[in-house]
């Protein structure tokens, strides 16, 4: 992780669960992390734990509303202007809403695009133009996938949202494929793991007898693949609890 250091990454979600696991790793790790929300209390909070710690990186929180391109678009202009642009882009903010196939609502649905997909892509397109601006030839864009992007699991009310994590393992490959088209070296990786413990996971699995993940493994998972050499691209890790 040493060619990290002082080296900028977006963390999408950043506020609970696993973004704020994520965001306060790379800052132990030395990276300045900006850290967007729609709850950017909690970041600052963050924040401010991290400085306390005397972690060697700094958390920059923003608010950042996902599902309003206007406000992505605004995020990147803002982190071009304080710190000339994003070299690690973590898409990691996630909806998923109980809405079956045959009865579910398309407000839910829309919201899950909305976040799931669409702001996922925008962000990884962003970021891609802020490293080739800046001729940053070995950025990362990582998407938080979900093992629920490689198979459909018999839960009804969790379907479209596994609809939207196999659109997830989709534009990762696509990424990667456009981006060895381009003859770079900005590596895109998606990391899918099983249940987690997180608010996410307790709304949407009450019931769910399963053993979780922490925070934190998905936290390991990511600093290992950003600690991968650079001529080595790590496509997918799928992993769950044992």
């Amino acid at each position: 992780m040493e060619r990290w250091r002082g080296r900028v990454a977006l963390v999408t979600g950043a506020s609970v669960g696993i973004g704020a696991a994520l965001a306060v790793e790379l800052v132990r790790l030395g990276m300045k992390v900006v850290g967007c929300a729609r709850d950017v209390g909690k970041i600052q909070k963050l924040a401010a734990e991290c400085q306390s710690a005397g972690h060697p990186g700094v958390l920059v929180p923003f608010k950042c509303d996902l599902t309003k391109e206007e406000e992505i678009l605004a995020m990147f202009a803002a982190i071009k202007k304080q710190h000339k642009g994003v070299d690690v882009c973590i898409n990691n903010a996630g909806l998923g809403q109980p809405e079956p196939l045959l009865n579910g609502k398309s407000s839910g649905w829309k919201n899950m695009m909305d976040v799931n997909v669409l702001a996922l892509s925008i962000c990884a397109r962003e970021a891609y133009q802020s490293m080739k601006e800046r001729n940053v030839d070995d950025g990362h864009i990582i998407n938080i996938n979900s093992v629920g992007g490689h198979h459909v699991y018999p839960f009804p009310y969790l379907h479209f949202y596994m609809a939207t994590k196999f659109a997830v393992t989709a534009l990762t490959e696509g990424l990667r494929q456009e981006l060895r088209a381009e003859k770079t070296h900005i590596r895109a990786t998606s990391i899918s793991p099983g249940l987690v413990d997180t608010e996410f996971a307790s709304r949407l699995h009450s019931d769910e007898p399963e053993k979780p993940l922490k925070p934190k493994d998905i936290a390991s998972a990511v600093t290992y693949v950003l600690s991968a050499p650079p001529h080595v691209q790590v496509g997918d890790i799928i992993f769950e609890a044992v």
